[in-house]
């Protein structure tokens, strides 16, 4: 069966596509490209990292932060950060379809996007038209289930659906800088699907998260502010943060960039249905293409057969396409759809250990 497209007919449902070649885009040297691809990659945990991405990119230290500088100025670059695993810090999460009222979408996303455990909420071409993913903090009095049903009555949802992980096969938003359509469409080396369970950590975990998390210093030695807060010596917060990602707590600190000033005006979540007793073997299949940043499995309804959903990111429709295109003819699974976006209503990082939830639930839901 050929993949099919999940927009009603119905005109209320219909989003304008942001498919134009490059969107809002700044022009990048190749150089340029080849320092995103650096940063993103995996930030060296180093006291001095610069000199080290600016190694591979053969260039000096001073030119690589310089340069990165300037990417960040012109807003190709979000933000230099450590990236945390939420569900290895306990914090409950998921991805929710909500359908509410296609005239005036941006009041619901306005309520919604008030939670701070709200990272990423977008416009789709659905007739379930918001997407966002919230997570809320492992001793939450509302918990997640509370918390959703606070924000759906909010909101004015007239539906809430659930879609929390069964399964992930990949996260890792990695922009391919300097390669075309066929590298987006390439698959790589398949990786085993990840743990999602609570890990253990301690309070000077929880400090060190708390004074490294956020927008890290364009400087020759990024890590020295925050250990100077925490009262360590450098070479010892560097340690501790290898200990954390080897516990995964902490999965890399990379470069965020924004898509479409950086030339990816396009994203699709393919959705995909997948047999069950083939999600296991074809999971890893698919999250191994390089133009996919997420993968997992999800829970199916009566009317959503869809287990597997995959995130791709493309320069244009035509180029999201061409990655689900080439998932289907490598697995063989046709039967999908494609949710593009037309609106990005919020995308942060999460910040964790911070009093901005309890404010939220005591504001909302008065406990």
């Amino acid at each position: 069966m050929a993949a099919v497209d999940p927009a009603p007919a119905s005109a209320q449902y219909q989003a304008k596509l942001r498919s134009r070649n490059h969107g809002a885009a700044v022009a990048l040297d190749e150089l340029d490209k080849r320092l995103l691809n650096l940063m993103q990659g995996a930030f060296p945990i180093a006291t001095r990292p610069y000199q080290h991405v600016a190694s591979q990119a053969g260039i000096s230290e001073e030119e690589a932060i310089d340069r990165v500088a300037r990417l960040l100025a012109e807003r190709i670059i979000r933000q230099v950060t450590p990236i945390f695993d939420t569900r290895a810090l306990g914090y409950s999460s998921m991805l929710v379809a909500a359908k509410v009222d296609s005239e005036n979408p941006w009041r619901a996303a306005t309520v919604i996007n008030a939670h701070p455990g709200v990272s990423h909420n977008y416009l789709r071409n659905h007739e379930f038209n918001i997407w966002f993913t919230i997570a809320t903090e492992p001793d939450s009095p509302l918990g997640l289930e509370g918390t959703l049903e606070v924000l759906g009555r909010l909101a004015g949802a007239e539906s809430i659906r659930q879609l929390p992980t069964l399964k992930l096969f990949k996260i890792r938003m990695d922009l391919e800088m300097e390669g075309g359509t066929e590298m987006l469409a390439k698959a790589v080396e398949a990786a085993e699907p990840a743990e999602t369970e609570r890990q253990p950590y301690d309070e000077l975990d929880v400090a060190v998260i708390r004074a490294l998390q956020g927008d890290m210093p364009i400087v020759p030695r990024p890590y020295t502010p925050a250990a100077a807060e925490l009262g360590m010596a450098e070479e010892r917060l560097l340690e501790h943060l290898r200990g954390m990602q080897e516990r995964r707590l902490l999965r890399r600190v990379a470069a965020i960039l924004f898509h479409r000033r950086a030339g990816f005006s396009a994203n699709g979540m393919g959705v995909w249905r997948v047999p069950d007793e083939r999600i296991m073997e074809l999971g890893p299949r698919m999250a191994a293409f390089r133009g996919i940043s997420h993968c997992y499995q999800r829970p199916t309804y009566e009317d959503w057969p869809y287990s597997v959903f995959t995130m791709a990111h493309g320069r244009s429709k035509q180029e999201c396409d061409a990655i689900l295109d080439s998932i289907a003819a490598d697995t063989g699974i046709e039967e999908r759809a494609t949710l593009y976006s037309s609106t990005e209503f919020k995308k942060i990082r999460l910040l964790y250990f911070t009093e901005a939830y309890r404010a939220w639930e005591r504001e909302h839901a008065g406990v």
